[in-house]
């Protein structure tokens, strides 16, 4: 018990405080170029040409990478996005070129060279509209995302949901909505790839996956692992946000193309504009219980705004579908989770993404639940929580079963005086 329950000092926090702390913004290397970005302006386009020769000629360009430059131009945890693109836009920031050049102030001016002819076409920036048939069609294989190639939505069921409702004696419905959110963090995004003595490209990543890119980059670039050596460094803040890849490839596209040090920063207003998110969610929920309080149905809607490309969006959706009952023995329950696409920043993970926004709706319906029973919030939940071998939503059979003492432990640090019934129950 030398650590367990006692207060450890964190090794790194002195380096912190004390702003000793190199962070992967603060690294330098001999000859270093500076990347800068050409993101679209519109969110939603065809690209029909994209011109770059006055860029590439502009006094201190030593690289220029398009959609064309990128080896597999394709990318992703479900791979639909490009590194840069190439055939249309779909979010406002987008990149489309990206230079490497002595100075930032000649980056950006060189930027300013790029000729784009696009065609600007109407932006989907409503989830439900997406949704609704012969909506602008975001994508060739539809606004929807399409579970185990098959399914329009994930699909949960469990029991009978037109009994469960009738064996109740109180039912509620609550819509519950949450917007998009940035995850801010301390250190802008940030990369820096170099080519070293023996030929192989190192990059220096504040990713939150090392191993995880690793396989990303190769792919991207087309190179094999063992040529390529993923440097990471103290992560200036993350929070589920650098869980992809970022700016990795494209400082490593230029590195490899100038074979020099290339090195992209993003501005406070790039990553409060143009990085991934938590994605935006909505839940129509509808639930029963006895007038004793136990949960006899829940039925819930479920759609996630996943923004421009599939990000984490279908990942999380799972996640919400398979946990939102919560830790609640119900008899009976019918999930749809739809994973949407807009015109808009791409949906990455965040802080429990796809379980903790569930339960915010779910323990909130609960709320209302009780108090149309004419319940307190511990009734309902005492009397519909799991036990050692209750079943779950997911026909999941549950072990090692905790939630009647973790409420009992939680009342007990809240001061509220439990009725003897529920100190005296045990999840066993």
């Amino acid at each position: 018990m030398k650590y367990v329950g006692q207060r450890v000092k964190r090794y790194d926090a002195l380096g912190h405080v004390t702003g000793k702390t190199n962070f992967v913004a603060d690294l330098t290397l001999p000859g270093m170029l500076t990347v800068k970005v050409l993101r679209s302006s519109v969110p939603r386009a065809i690209i029909k040409n994209i011109d770059t020769s006055e860029c590439e000629a502009y006094p201190g360009v030593e690289g220029v990478a398009t959609g064309a430059d990128v080896p597999n131009n394709c990318y992703g945890f479900y791979p639909d996005q490009p590194v840069l693109a190439d055939k249309e836009i779909r979010f406002k920031g987008q990149p489309i070129v990206a230079v490497a050049a002595v100075d930032e102030d000649t980056a950006i001016k060189a930027l300013a060279k790029v000729k784009l002819d696009l065609e600007v076409l109407e932006p989907v920036l409503d989830p439900l509209e997406s949704m609704k048939e012969g909506a602008p069609v975001i994508r060739p294989e539809g606004n929807t995302w399409t579970f185990d190639d098959i399914l329009p939505a994930r699909k949960v069921r469990k029991g009978d949901i037109d009994k469960g409702f009738e064996e109740a004696d109180f039912v509620v419905e609550e819509e519950f909505y949450t917007p998009f959110q940035e995850h801010a963090m301390i250190e802008c995004n940030c990369s820096m790839s170099a080519i070293d003595a023996s030929g192989k490209l190192n990059i220096y990543t504040e990713s939150q996956g090392v191993h995880f890119h690793l396989g990303h980059l190769a792919s991207i670039l087309q190179m094999p692992m063992n040529k390529i050596v993923m440097i990471g460094g103290t992560v200036g803040g993350g929070f589920g946000g650098r869980n992809d890849v970022i700016s990795d490839h494209i400082t490593a596209i230029l590195a490899l193309k100038t074979q020099k040090p290339c090195k992209w920063t993003w501005t406070r207003e790039e990553e409060m504009l143009c990085s991934q998110v938590r994605g935006g969610w909505q839940f129509k929920l509808k639930a029963g219980c006895t007038k004793e309080g136990k949960i006899t149905a829940l039925k819930c809607w479920i759609m996630h705004d996943t923004g421009a490309y599939a990000g984490f969006g279908p990942y999380a959706v799972d996640k919400s579908c398979f946990t939102i009952f919560g830790p609640y023995d119900i008899p009976n329950i019918w999930i749809d989770g739809y994973c949407v696409f807009t015109n808009k920043a791409i949906a990455t993970s965040m802080r429990g993404f796809g379980i903790n926004i569930g339960q915010f709706a779910m323990e909130s319906l609960v709320d209302k639940l009780a108090k149309e029973a004419g319940l307190s919030p511990w009734d309902i939940r005492f009397r519909s929580a799991w036990k050692e071998g209750a079943v779950s939503g997911c026909m999941q059979k549950m072990h090692d079963v905790a939630i009647i003492e973790t409420m009992q432990a939680a009342a007990k640090l809240a001061g509220e005086d439990l009725p003897e019934e529920y100190l005296a129950m045990s999840s066993k």
